[in-house]
């Protein structure tokens, strides 16, 4: 994995399990790596993978059975889903507005690529 410098090597780290979990990647109910091989395979220190679990924790991503680890929390992919058309809706649509109106771009123009990207990548 490799780490943006503008944003906390953690949330970084939940942001990519959150997408292995959006990819299926892990089932509900499925145990994930534990922290330490998480940190090794990272190569980060098994604090900040620690603190990565405990954001998503408190998110009810995850969830700790004692003993065992982690695993995936019933109706995580929903859970994760929501956060992101949140944050999508309210941090990352107004900027894509600003930038449609300075560029004069209809809302014609944005479908017909937004249809020809889909087209693009479909699944094989």
């Amino acid at each position: 994995m490799r780490f943006e410098e503008n944003r906390n090597i953690f949330q970084q780290i939940a942001d990519q399990f959150c997408w292995d979990i959006m990819q299926e990647k892990w089932q509900e109910n499925e145990r994930l790596p534990s922290i330490r091989e998480t940190a090794v395979e990272l190569q980060v220190n098994p604090n900040t993978v620690m603190k990565s679990f405990a954001e998503l924790e408190d998110l009810q991503i995850i969830y700790k059975q004692r003993g065992m680890g982690y695993y995936v929390a019933p109706g995580a992919r929903e859970k994760i889903l929501q956060i992101r058309k949140h944050d999508f809706f309210n941090n990352e649509l107004p900027k894509l507005f600003k930038t449609l109106k300075m560029l004069e771009l209809s809302p014609e123009e944005l479908t017909e690529l937004y249809r020809k990207y889909l087209g693009d990548n479909k699944p094989s």
